[in-house]
């Protein structure tokens, strides 16, 4: 199954994981700011306009994950 994802869409899923992981790590530096910035990209995630267009399917949030991923390995 096909997903076209916006650039912006997939750079705000990477944002989000990358700033996951780094508080994910044991004895995270900058703990407050790396969890209100996981806060803000959530919320920008969320109501993202390409969530609300028609055709969104049910599997699109996993496959945006897996695009964020690529970028990352890619980089």
């Amino acid at each position: 199954m096909e997903h076209t994802f916006p650039s912006d869409l997939i750079q705000l899923q990477a944002d989000w994981q990358r700033t996951y992981a780094a508080l994910a790590v044991p004895r995270p530096v900058h703990t407050t700011a790396l969890r209100r910035r996981l806060h803000t990209l959530s919320g920008q995630l969320l109501l993202h306009p390409y969530w609300s267009s028609p055709g969104r399917l049910p599997g699109a949030r996993v496959e945006l994950r897996r695009e964020a991923r690529a970028l990352e390995r890619s980089s």
